[in-house]
């Protein structure tokens, strides 16, 4: 049977001679706070086309319930933030990227502020919380718990005023056009228009992460990592795949989709307990429940299987002023009958964040000319083996920028971007059984789970890899004309490199916990997938980013 690898190169038949054309200078793939703040940098010197799969608030930007890491106060230092991002990752970060990140902070803060952002303070002064990792409060939020939409509409506006910038809402990427291995575009669909060929100058990819791989996650719907699939396909480098952060702390109730309990929480001063009272943390690390992320998530995974419970608790009843402080927060549990002021609320940890993805030099350029990429579809090495609480958003701003200018810059040394009509995509019919798309996707999710979570093993992981490789061979053979279809090759697709790479590092380090892993000093090296002519290599490496600054 064939590898899932020997995926096709498109997943659509399209002619340029017979489909509709729109040409741009930068095409933006990707709404949410990287993607927009990328645009609006673009924008200053070229045409922008912004491509959103939904609408353009509908991103996981929208939904972060954590803020923004910044050194604002006199008691903290970018050199702190420095320490702390590089300690919480392992030192598998790339220091070059993480200098930037926090030398840039105050600026692109500063700046979101200016553009109206509704910073929380107390009096004159920015209201700054403490979460897990951080050695000093430096956590800027807005609205409580609602940073991530304030920012979405602070970033949505700009965008909307800004001349130079078309948004097309409800449009899905289904694959990056290449020519003499140059990015040259992309074949999208809409609903109403149906296939469309943007060609564009520079294309800057930035859709995000794939939660949905798995059962429990905080992700919407919408992230099913299509961006990663696509720049896969079209043979960009792919790094860290293995790397995925679990959230220690969704609210847990059956039968109902998981909802983030934003780490704040714990930085207010939350405890984690079990059914029985008692608060464990202390014993795994002595942060307690401030401890990173990837410690909290083991050890609530480990005293979830030693009791035999569902879940575990988060005491927030001792917090004075929690509904107010939380707004969010409360009334999704008030929602679920949870009365935050007498209930301690169940919890049990997530699928949250991607830290590895698209191979991403300091400027932003990834390795297929053409193709640019940031935020949580890159991997600029910001993150290491475990990214520290709210530097997420931050890297969107501070990398979408960077890339939105360097974007700009090299269109502004090409010609006039024009279609291409000597690009012919036409798939062979398949004659094996159609299996039951939304099926495969449950059982999909479900052992990504159970084999690829946050405990992992060599056996586990092979059964997955077999596992997918038999859907791949009755699913990437056909070729859809519906999002559903494309999305399952997707997130095949992915799952694959998550796995694939998760085998490779035989290691524990960071998020990445391998149960069979013998002890020792972890190696520092960063997993590398690149794909040539239907050829995939997997390997190790000390740097996946040379030759890209």
């Amino acid at each position: 049977m064939a590898s899932l690898f020997d995926t096709r190169r498109y997943l659509t038949d399209f002619d340029a001679r017979r489909t509709a054309h729109v040409v741009t200078d930068v095409l933006v793939v990707g709404s949410g706070v990287a993607g927009a703040r990328a645009a609006i940098e673009a924008a200053k010197h070229v045409q922008v086309i912004v491509l959103c799969k939904r609408e353009f608030m509908e991103s996981a930007t929208r939904y972060a319930q954590g803020g923004i890491a910044v050194a604002l106060s006199g008691a903290d230092s970018e050199k702190c933030h420095y320490d702390d991002t590089m300690r919480v990752g392992c030192h598998l970060n790339r220091p070059e990227a993480v200098h930037i990140l926090v030398s840039e902070s105050r600026r692109r803060v500063q700046e979101l502020i200016e553009w109206g952002l509704d910073a929380d303070r107390v009096g004159a002064e920015f209201a700054l919380g403490r979460e897990g990792g951080h050695s000093a409060n430096r956590i800027l939020h807005a609205h409580g718990d609602q940073t991530g939409h304030e920012l979405a509409l602070t970033l949505g506006h700009r965008v909307r005023g800004t001349e130079h910038i078309r948004v097309f809402e409800n449009c899905f990427l289904i694959d990056f056009v290449t020519l003499d291995g140059n990015c040259v575009g992309a074949i999208t669909y809409h609903e109403r228009h149906g296939h469309q060929l943007i060609w564009a100058k520079q294309v800057v990819l930035a859709s995000g992460g794939c939660g949905q791989l798995w059962r429990e996650t905080t992700n919407p719907a919408i992230c099913t990592g299509d961006g990663i699939a696509a720049a896969f396909r079209a043979g960009a480098a792919i790094a860290d795949m293995e790397l995925v952060q679990f959230h220690p702390t969704t609210l847990y109730v059956a039968g109902a989709g998981r909802a983030l309990i934003s780490e704040a929480v714990r930085g207010e001063g939350a405890y984690l307990i079990d059914r029985a009272g008692h608060r464990f943390m202390t014993a795994f690390h002595p942060d307690g429940e401030l401890a990173p992320r990837d410690i909290v998530s083991l050890a609530i995974h480990r005293h979830l299987r030693e009791t035999r419970s569902n879940c575990v608790y988060l005491d927030v009843r001792h917090i004075g002023g929690f509904a107010e402080r939380f707004p969010f927060i409360t009334q999704l549990c008030r929602d679920f009958q949870i009365d935050v002021a007498k209930d301690p609320i169940p919890v049990r940890p997530s699928a949250h964040y991607m830290i590895g993805g698209v191979v991403t030099g300091l400027e932003g350029r990834s390795s297929l000319p053409g193709l640019l990429c940031c935020g949580e579809a890159a991997c600029t090495g910001v993150h290491g083996a475990n990214r520290l609480a709210s530097n997420s958003l931050l890297e969107g701003l501070v990398f979408g920028a960077i890339t939105g200018e360097t974007a700009a810059r090299m269109a502004g040394q090409i010609g006039a971007a024009a279609p291409v009509h000597q690009v012919i995509s036409q798939n062979p019919p398949s004659l094996r059984t159609e299996l039951d798309l939304p099926d495969i996707l449950n059982s999909l999710r479900s052992v990504m789970w159970r084999n690829v979570g946050i405990v992992r093993r060599a056996d586990h992981l092979l059964e997955t890899v077999e596992i997918l490789n038999f859907w791949a061979h009755y699913t990437l053979d056909k070729t859809f004309d519906d999002v559903l279809g494309w999305e399952t090759q997707n997130q095949l697709t992915v799952a694959h490199l998550v796995a694939r790479c998760a085998l490779e590092r035989g290691e524990s380090i960071g998020v990445h916990f391998r149960e069979d892993f013998s002890g020792g000093r972890a190696g520092l090296f960063h997993t590398r997938t690149v794909r040539r002519d239907g050829d995939t290599r997997i390997e190790g490496v000390e740097s996946p980013w040379k030759e890209l600054d």
